[in-house]
Formats: structure tokens, C-alpha cells, sequence
């Protein structure tokens, strides 16, 4: 049996949306990585490779999404952090494939940096009003990553968002980590997105070009899989 530890990422103040995460440990899924990921149907599923361990405090994991894994994604890393945390073993940065992501956590709300250059591949898909992503059908789209965004209050910096990835065995994801990251890159500015049914992930430009990228984080309910 698998015991598959779940939270959820970006949620809204209430603690209300957030993307579901899977979280594992290596020892416990040896060769069976990506089944369990396709099997649990989450966006991504977080794989635990090395706990923290002093002085540096980094854990070291990899992230699978239902079809194959990643370098790097954003709602993994802000909800292993937190995990790590509330089990008692803080990391002070997370290894990836893609880098090292540093970490804060304060509270329910997680702050984790990296660089735009990590994220995948995405169709930008800038539109009008925040209406029509709204009115976005995913079935449409069919073929790699796209990111559709419009730009609610444009001074403020505040954006709506949806992400299709069918190519990822994702119809489409709750809150995307990794997008907002490579749109606050492109855009040169911090971000406030409000993504899916009612995500929220903010962003800020650090001086060396890298992103902080920031949401908060709640405990889901368990899953076990034989």
C-alpha cells in the first residue's frame, strides 16, 4: 500500500481552490513514479528523493505530471515546502532537476525563487477581457502547453488565467507555478493571477532576473493506493 499525502496550492485567502498535490516518497515508489502519478490524476505529483538534513537544509525531489516529468514546476515546490515543514523538517531550498529553488515559508503562505528560464514551453495566449477566458472551452485545445491570460487591472498588475495541457495528461490545470514565473519574466513585472475556478498566485521580479513566486498552502485529504 501507498500512502500519498495531499495538499493543496495557491489557495485563495479562505483557504478555499488550491491545486492538489501528491506527495511520496522515493522508497515507497521505486520504478513506479510516473504510474502512480498517472494513476493518482493529479496535475503533478511530487516525488521526495532526500528529506533536509543540517547544515543547509536542501531536500532534494522530482515532480511527474500524469503523462511524464518535469525539470521543474511551480504549485510541486510551494507545496512540498510547506509539507516539509509542517512534518517538522524544514528546507530552507529545494533541488529539482532544473536547479535549486530557495524557500520561505511564513505561516500558510510559502515564497519559493527560480528562474523563468525552468518553466516549459507555453503557447501565450493573450486576450481581451478576462470574460473571455472565461469563456475558454478546453476542449479545444490539443496540443502542447497554452497559457490564456488577460489582463484585469493592468496597473495593478492583476491578471485572469487558465492553462490547458493536454500533452501533459492535463486537461486543464487549477494553478500553474511555472507559467506565472515565465509571464512575470515577460512581462518584466510582479504579478497578481487568479487562475481556474479561484487559484490566486503572486509573483515578484528579483534583481537578478529570477522570480519569487508565492501562494498559500492547506492540508487535503489523504489517498492510499495498493
Amino acid at each position: 500500500m501507498i500512502t500519498v499525502d495531499v495538499v493543496r496550492v495557491f489557495c485563495d485567502p479562505r483557504g478555499a481552490y488550491g491545486n492538489p498535490l501528491g506527495l511520496v516518497r522515493a522508497a515507497d515508489v521505486v520504478g513506479r513514479e510516473q504510474e502512480v502519478a498517472a494513476r493518482l490524476g493529479f496535475s503533478e505529483t511530487v516525488v521526495l528523493d532526500e528529506e533536509p538534513s543540517e547544515p543547509e537544509r536542501v531536500a532534494r525531489l522530482r515532480i511527474f505530471t500524469p503523462a511524464r516529468e518535469l525539470p521543474f514546476a511551480g504549485h510541486p515546490t510551494v507545496g512540498a515546502a510547506w509539507w516539509l515543514d509542517r512534518r517538522g523538517t524544514p528546507a530552507a531550498a529545494l533541488d529539482v532537476p532544473a536547479g535549486r529553488v530557495e524557500v520561505q515559508v511564513v505561516d500558510d503562505v510559502v515564497l519559493v525563487t527560480a528562474r523563468p528560464e525552468w518553466s516549459p514551453d507555453f503557447e501565450w495566449l493573450e486576450l481581451g477581457r478576462p470574460q473571455d477566458v472565461d469563456a475558454l472551452d478546453p476542449s479545444e485545445f490539443t496540443v502542447a502547453q497554452v497559457y490564456a491570460w488577460a489582463w484585469v487591472d493592468r496597473d495593478a498588475g492583476t491578471v485572469r488565467s487558465r492553462m490547458f495541457a493536454p500533452g501533459l495528461g492535463i486537461t486543464e490545470d487549477e494553478a500553474t507555478g511555472s507559467a506565472a514565473v515565465a509571464l512575470t519574466g515577460r512581462l518584466g513585472r510582479n504579478l497578481r493571477i487568479r487562475q481556474g475556478r479561484g487559484s490566486w498566485l503572486e509573483t515578484r521580479v528579483l534583481p537578478d532576473g529570477a522570480v519569487q513566486l508565492g501562494g498559500r498552502v492547506v492540508a487535503g485529504a489523504g489517498v492510499s493506493l495498493g
